[in-house]
């Protein structure tokens, strides 16, 4: 019996030992070595460049490894880091490894996007879409307001389906909406209705109002003796126009009406 509680107690005895050492491995030998159960946050890494990696970190107790499959973004410089795995704030151990994917030096080519007779807001997203960049708006004078009629890419012509280099600036040329119907205003001092409505229509501009008057006269510019300019009354004969608005030479967009003030012819006299 005595033999039997001698093993008992010194299996318990042994039990407790190995639990102990069990412990101590895992609770404070193994954690102090290997930092068990702590982590680190992974930074994020996208833009830096891959100068300042090494560095940085191995200030962080962490690798890295470049692949080589490189990509292209104008949105960040040459040799830059584009991606990377893990990514930003995943929980790794010490010394982990981390994948990056650097921005190529040389971007590649690509076609040309269609975006001639579009928007300027369409072409804008689509360009976009392309990785290139909306560089100046030149508004030139055409009917189609907004839409855009030429690209350039570093002054020179481009057209649809082009090779370009990702992540160039594209300049687009587009009409105001005025055409090139902007000119002066014609002179229609003198002129009867007839021809003042021809001349007018000619011109394309419309007719507007037209107020008759018993008299009237315009403002004639003339040189006096000592030659200075001075102005003299005209009067105007019966049926021509003797003032307009806008006056000649202003400058009017394509439909803008024209008014008249016609001297009134006397009725038919009699006999």
């Amino acid at each position: 019996m005595n033999e039997i509680k001698y093993i008992f107690k010194n299996l318990i005895l042994m039990i407790g030992g190995v639990s102990l050492i069990i412990f101590f491995l895992f609770y404070i030998y193994f954690p102090i070595k290997t930092n068990h159960g702590d982590t680190i946050t992974v930074p994020n890494l996208i833009g830096m460049e891959l100068k300042d990696i090494d560095e940085f970190l191995s200030d962080r107790d962490l690798r890295y490894e470049i692949l080589d499959d490189s990509s292209y973004s104008s949105e960040y410089p040459p040799y830059s880091i584009l991606q990377q795995n893990p990514s930003e704030n995943e929980k790794v151990k010490e010394n982990r490894k981390i994948y990056l994917t650097l921005n190529s030096s040389i971007p590649p080519k690509i076609k040309m996007p269609k975006i001639i007779n579009g928007s300027v807001k369409n072409a804008q997203l689509i360009l976009k879409s392309y990785d290139l960049k909306l560089g100046e708006i030149t508004y030139v004078p055409d009917m189609a307001r907004n839409a855009v009629l030429k690209m350039f890419i570093e002054g020179d012509s481009v057209s649809e389906n082009d090779l370009v280099l990702k992540g160039s600036i594209v300049d687009l040329e587009v009409g105001n909406g005025l055409g090139n119907q902007i000119f002066d205003t014609p002179d229609l001092i003198n002129l009867d209705l007839e021809e003042a409505r021809f001349t007018i229509i000619g011109s394309g501009l419309r007719l507007g109002n037209i107020i008759y008057q018993d008299s009237g006269y315009y403002n004639n510019k003339i040189l006096d003796e000592e030659g200075n300019e001075i102005f003299e009354k005209v009067w105007v004969n019966p049926g021509k126009v003797f003032r307009q608005s806008p006056i000649k030479s202003t400058k009017v967009k394509i439909g803008r009406r024209i008014n008249l003030w016609i001297v009134t012819k006397p009725e038919d006299e009699i006999i």
